[in-house]
């Protein structure tokens, strides 16, 4: 049986000029909701564009991922990190 997998990710949207951290086990799922316009933290935002992505084993790891990078309340360091990744 294979092992569900969780992700932190980051979205950027051109139109705002604003990323989105959050975690999922299902990116494409996850994806549509946010462009759907139903989510109020994103809505303003479509179409937002995953920029970033970090894969876990665990969601309370995925989790504590995704608040590991918004507690760092930082633009330059969200950059740093997508400027590092293989996406």
């Amino acid at each position: 049986m294979e092992e569900e997998k969780y992700y932190t990710y980051i979205l950027y949207s051109k139109k705002t000029n604003r990323f989105y951290v959050g975690h999922t086990n299902d990116l494409d799922r996850r994806m549509k909701y946010h462009n759907s316009g139903y989510n109020t933290s994103t809505k303003s935002g479509v179409p937002w564009e995953i920029v970033y992505v970090e894969e876990y084993k665990s969601k309370q790891e995925a989790f504590h991922r995704e608040q590991e990078i918004k507690k760092k309340k930082s633009r330059k360091y969200i950059e740093g990190l997508i400027s590092h990744s293989q996406i």
